[in-house]
């Protein structure tokens, strides 16, 4: 029996939509991505979710459901007089909290990839992230926490002069670029990438455009521009491109 074109055609779409219903029903079709962090991989808490894939594109609502940690803990740790948490990004706290990362105290998305490892006694490998005042009272009191981890807490612990910084949720992060005369350079002997530093900054600094674009993975915006900045309009992870970039620096340093 020879099949002509159209019966063809009609089987193959058949097919096609018995392996899509047989998928679905079995788990394995879907149409968007599952935002979910890794998992660690063995030991003790081999299968939990790992705080240290958490990403500031995350949402405070996403990091309470992935990790079962009460939204209202999250508020009182990183946002106390928020609203609409649950929508809110993480990695707004580097903007909110900019003034604090001026003076080397960065509250942000290591923030809480720290403070949920801890909440839950999950392993995680701490890099200089600090926590505010209320988010190391809430670990004191929920988490059972070690003597070294609570040394590392009170020694990584942001006291806020002004409490009203956390009032402002809505966060703009749109990328201006500022007049030539009045941008601010950081010192010529100081090539530490800080919340000021701009792409300007870099490339005085000895870094190259194409070095830059292969960190940022794409073109690099005008040098004016804050590179804080630029991270939070991309939805960049800003402590992970400062991380990329200071290795940059280091070699340029070396040369």
């Amino acid at each position: 029996m020879r099949l002509t074109s159209k019966p063809l055609g009609l089987i193959v779409i058949a097919f096609i939509f018995a392996g899509i219903t047989i998928s679905t029903w079995l788990g394995w079709w879907t149409t968007q991505s599952a935002k979910q962090p890794n998992k660690i991989p063995q030991g003790e808490y081999q299968g939990s979710y790992d705080p240290a894939d958490i990403r500031g594109s995350y949402t405070f609502g996403e990091i309470s459901s992935l990790f079962e940690i009460p939204l209202d803990d999250l508020q009182q740790a990183f946002l106390p007089e928020a609203t609409d948490l649950e929508t809110t990004r993480i990695n707004v706290l580097e903007s909110i909290y900019a003034e604090s990362a001026a003076a080397g105290q960065e509250i942000g998305t290591g923030s809480v990839r720290l403070f949920v490892a801890y909440y839950l006694g999950l392993p995680f490998e701490t890099s200089e992230e600090y926590l505010l005042a209320s988010a190391v009272d809430i670990l004191s009191v929920k988490a059972r926490l070690n003597p070294q981890q609570i040394a590392y807490l009170q020694a990584h612990k942001v006291e806020l002069d002004n409490k009203s910084a956390a009032n402002d949720t809505v966060v703009s992060t749109a990328v201006v670029a500022v007049p030539a005369d009045e941008v601010e350079h950081e010192s010529d002997t100081d090539t530490t990438i800080k919340g000021k530093t701009t792409f300007r900054d870099l490339l005085d600094w000895g870094l190259t455009q194409e070095g830059i674009e292969g960190v940022i993975g794409a073109s690099m915006p005008n040098p004016l521009v804050v590179v804080k900045d630029y991270c939070l309009e991309q939805g960049l992870e800003f402590g992970e491109i400062k991380l990329q970039l200071g290795e940059l620096l280091e070699l340029v340093d070396e040369k």
